[in-house]
């Protein structure tokens, strides 16, 4: 296949994936199916947010955005021999590896991949969708149960105690190799209602498991966090998932035990705290004194953050777009396409 041909297929695949989630059209019934199938795997992945990756990632493929993403690397347009790119997968939100298999196929090279457990159903289901759209995929596109023996390549994702044994097994191969990582949001204080509405998305869609969900807040000395809580009540349906319930519960009890100032809304728990990482149904906060301040904390854990959502930093998200990730914009900030194509 060449590059066109490639392109050709992908825009069919965001076809196939309108068609799915569009209620009111008779596939639907395939993305309910399909969705009862992840869910009763993973909990975690329920039907409205399984539906929202899947129009997430549809929103990605539009062909502008694919033009616009692909026009940076013109070296694409050359017939090179397919490599073999192993990739180890995340499985924390609903197709959170789609990006690194759309980038492995789109630069004309052999996808394999090492699935998690925890997100096997519905990758499967979005490779099986590609090859309908363009049945030479089937070449293409590997799953392997074991280890990944021998790749030109690897890619692979997980947390920072994996990445160690990432590094040791595939370190002799050109490599990148992902750890944790959150993001934050910094508030100014003039934010609007609407505006934290926004935010209630970065923090709470996929229960906030994902690496672009906001876990910690930065907000002005004399600002009151609870202004946010007030702004959530549309969120407070995820109580309703036993997984995310036993987190709240349990994570209230260890704060009411121990006499750890809280506030609670009866879904969230929000807490002030200098670390970045905050448990499931706990949100972090922190006061900054000046902008000097602010800075200096965010540059020094500029590792260790996935992004920034705010109205008024610089280089951030604006507030509700955490989780719609662009093309061009790759995890840790390493450009993977340019990796795949200077293999």
């Amino acid at each position: 296949m060449n590059l066109n041909e490639r392109i050709k297929a992908f825009k069919l695949l965001k076809r196939s994936i309108d068609e799915i989630t569009d209620i009111n059209n008779t596939k639907h019934q395939i993305f309910k199916q399909i969705s009862r199938e992840a869910e009763n795997r993973n909990p975690w992945f329920t039907r409205q947010f399984i539906r929202y990756a899947l129009m997430s990632v549809s929103g990605s493929l539009h062909p502008e955005n694919i033009e616009k993403w692909l026009s940076e690397y013109p070296d694409m347009q050359k017939q090179n021999t397919p490599k073999n790119i192993g990739v180890v997968m995340a499985g924390n939100i609903p197709l959170v590896g789609f990006f690194d298999m759309l980038c492995v196929l789109m630069s004309g090279n052999k996808f394999i991949g090492k699935l998690s457990s925890k997100d096997d159903v519905l990758m499967k289901f979005i490779a099986d969708m590609l090859i309908d759209s363009e049945n030479r995929f089937k070449d293409f596109i590997v799953f392997e149960e074991g280890f990944l023996k021998d790749p030109d390549a690897i890619i692979a994702t997980g947390s920072d105690n994996t990445s160690r044994y990432f590094e040791q097994y595939f370190g002799k191969y050109p490599n990148i190799i992902r750890k944790n990582r959150n993001s934050v949001a910094v508030l100014d204080g003039n934010e609007s209602d609407e505006q934290l509405r926004s935010l209630a998305d970065d923090i709470f869609l996929y229960f906030g498991l994902g690496c672009r969900n906001v876990s910690k807040l930065f907000i002005p000395a004399g600002y009151d966090p609870e202004c946010l809580l007030k702004n959530t009540d549309h969120y407070k349906f995820i109580k309703d998932n036993n997984k995310y319930a036993n987190n709240y519960d349990y994570n209230r009890s260890v704060f009411l035990v121990n006499n750890i100032k809280h506030t609670n809304n009866g879904f969230v728990l929000l807490k002030e705290s200098e670390d970045l990482s905050s448990p499931i149904a706990v949100i972090y906060f922190e006061y900054y004194k000046d902008k000097a301040g602010l800075e200096q904390k965010i540059s020094t854990n500029r590792d260790k953050i996935q992004c920034i959502v705010s109205e008024t930093y610089e280089n951030s998200i604006p507030f509700g777009d955490s989780q719609k990730p662009q093309l061009w914009d790759y995890a840790d900030g390493i450009d993977t396409m340019r990796f795949l194509i200077g293999i």
